[in-house]
């Protein structure tokens, strides 16, 4: 098969590639299209290597049809269109794949919008309703709204009851945000978010605050949360390391949980899926929750592709379709 590879001086190759083969308890996925992350982009760089076990290919998620099972599986066969959850292996053409982390693409929905789900509704389910509990009524703050997961995380806030409130790079974004159910938001290139969220946040202060951003974002975070707030770090774009005011996380009695996906044990990542299935995926088959597609492009432009995310121009996805 063909995969991307990245050389010693980081620039990707779609180039032959061992293909994999599917062990007891895997599925092989012939895939059709896959999704870039900002994870993929700090491991082409050398600051996110896989997981022990992984494949050193980038690519997170996938989309595509059933190949091969092996042994001890039981929720797909072959020919079925499934999409999955990677711990690496979505840059290629064939990914072996527990079949925990492998879900039937929702009906009514394409390939392309099949790549674009597993990884950022997992990562938006798992840390907003599994790690920090949301419930309806709750107010959110969405910190990256316009990324992958800022939009999903939108939309499921929207369907489950929960107001939030986005930051994002642009106006523009900030408003489509805002047509995706967001109430309100703020361009990170007019300064502090401060102002605008203690409106939103009101005397009760806000309950859940998911955050790609890190250091830059903890001081406002903190003032933002309300009694019992919870704060899920997601990501480290603004910084690792940060003072924190431990007065008042002792006051509110506010939680800060940090969080990853990708290393996760296969029988977390396992109820994980099996929650979006039973509980999100419905409402994707509705229409009541949407893919968010960008741009799609062939696997072939992957370099475009990945310089198109650095940009912060897009919206949702990118996606790279694969040929046979």
């Amino acid at each position: 098969m063909k995969a991307v590879i990245i050389d010693e001086k980081k620039n990707l190759h779609w180039q032959e590639f061992e293909t994999p083969v599917c062990t007891a308890g895997q599925v092989l996925i012939k895939i059709h299209a896959t999704a870039i992350n900002r994870a993929d982009l700090a491991q082409r760089q050398g600051f996110y290597p896989p997981p022990p076990g992984a494949s050193p290919v980038m690519g997170l998620e996938c989309s595509g049809e059933v190949t091969a099972l092996g042994g001890d599986t039981s929720k797909f066969k072959i020919g079925d269109r499934v999409c999955a959850l990677l711990s690496g292996g979505g840059y290629a053409q064939y990914a072996a794949v527990d079949e925990g982390s492998v879900l039937p693409i929702p009906r009514g929905n394409s390939f392309v919008h099949g790549a674009c789900l597993p990884e950022v509704f997992a990562t938006a389910w798992l840390n907003l309703f599994m790690e920090a509990g949301l419930q309806p009524g709750e107010k959110v703050i969405l910190h990256a709204g316009a990324s992958g997961v800022g939009t999903a995380a939108i939309q499921l806030c929207r369907s489950f009851g929960s107001p939030c409130f986005v930051t994002a790079g642009s106006e523009a974004k900030v408003d489509t945000c805002v047509e995706l159910g967001a109430e309100t938001g703020s361009n990170r290139h007019d300064g502090s978010f401060l102002a605008k969220a203690l409106d939103f946040a009101g005397d009760s202060g806000i309950d859940v605050i998911l955050d790609p951003v890190g250091g830059a974002y903890l001081e406002d975070n903190l003032k933002l949360l309300g009694l019992n707030g919870r704060l899920v770090l997601i990501g480290l774009m603004g910084g690792a390391t940060t003072e924190i005011n431990l007065g008042i996380m002792m006051m509110k009695r506010l939680r800060v949980i940090g969080s990853t996906l990708r290393a996760r044990p296969l029988a977390e990542k396992a109820e994980i899926m099996r929650q979006l299935q039973t509980l999100v995926w419905p409402k994707i088959e509705s229409g009541e929750i949407r893919p968010i597609v960008d741009t799609v492009m062939p696997i072939e432009e992957i370099e475009a592709a990945h310089a198109l995310v650095a940009s912060d121009k897009t919206i949702g996805k990118v996606v790279l379709s694969i040929s046979a």
